[in-house]
């Protein structure tokens, strides 16, 4: 290969990398957006539904096949669909009615210590060493010191409830990835397509039966909710599972899962330029901690 053919490659890359971290930081931005303007029940329906269309025409065109619905392989993926993606997607938006973007994203960040525990009950040949369980207490600190108000008291913050449901988020998210460790292997773009097709039909039955009690929406949202609910669709939950899954191919698991640690520091700008979040040094403080326990445990990992 050619010097110029490995730069322009070398090139690509980056720009992917920075790419899905950019869609990755901003979707809670948008999700904070929307939810002032369309019920988070809806607001998952649509995106799942656009992001299955996406992700299922995407598998298509690689050439797969989606197996017989009697098929075992669907029993995973659509669970998969379920804690991985229509569960967590709802309580976020649930969550983010009160909390700011940049703090959810730093909420759900800690999403890799909650495996580390998890797989240490249901994955064989994990377990936690001195190494692992010290990280983890460390990045639980940095969770702690964001339920307790300023000045301290011994009570919580007043939207505790709120960040608890991005928490379960956080757990959701750890819980497909004990559940996909486990699932049968097959082509990763069949795989996402499975899974959103199968939240997008969990979420389109919930959110019927939920409207059915509560009432139907009687007016369209404004235009700017729908376009950014657009965008939400298309970028963080289709486009940028493609990428997601052509970065691993490329450069493997481990160097993907790194990017992860950027997308608190993107969410948190964007919060502040278009939804006027306030800085916060707390914030900064709590999402050093977090980070701290996060490379603590994971640096005797061999890399992959």
């Amino acid at each position: 290969m050619s010097k110029g053919k490995m730069a322009h490659n070398k090139a690509l890359f980056y720009a992917a990398c920075l790419a899905i971290i950019l869609i990755w930081g901003t979707a809670y931005t948008l999700v904070g957006f929307i939810v002032d303007s369309i019920e988070p029940a809806w607001m998952v329906a649509i995106r799942t539904t656009i992001a299955a269309c996406v992700l299922s025409l995407y598998a298509l065109w690689r050439g797969h096949r989606f197996p017989a619905f009697r098929d075992k392989t669907w029993r995973w993926y659509a669970t998969m669909g379920f804690i991985g993606m229509a569960l967590p997607f709802y309580l976020s938006a649930q969550g983010q009615i009160e909390v700011d973007s940049g703090l959810t994203s730093i909420l759900v960040g800690v999403m890799p210590l909650i495996t580390i525990v998890l797989a240490h009950f249901f994955v064989k040949g994990e377990h936690l060493t001195v190494r692992k369980t010290l990280g983890f207490f460390i990045g639980f600190a940095g969770i702690i010191y964001l339920f307790i108000p300023v000045p301290f008291k011994w009570e919580m913050v007043q939207n505790w409830q709120s960040q608890g449901l991005i928490l379960v988020t956080a757990l959701c998210y750890a819980s497909m990835t004990i559940i996909a460790k486990r699932a049968p292997e097959i082509a990763p773009s069949l795989g996402a397509a499975m899974m959103v097709f199968s939240a997008a039909i969990f979420s389109v039955i919930y959110v019927l039966i939920y409207s059915w009690g509560t009432g139907f929406p009687q007016t369209m949202p404004p235009r700017s909710a729908l376009i950014a609910l657009l965008v939400l669709s298309l970028g963080a939950t289709a486009i940028a599972q493609i990428l997601y899954l052509r970065l691993i191919q490329i450069s493997g698991p481990s160097f993907v899962s790194k990017l992860a640690y950027l997308v608190p520091v993107a969410s948190i700008i964007a919060g502040i330029i278009y939804l006027d979040e306030v800085f916060s040094w707390r914030l900064v403080g709590a999402m050093l901690v977090i980070f701290v326990g996060l490379l603590i445990a994971k640096s005797e990992q061999k890399p992959g």
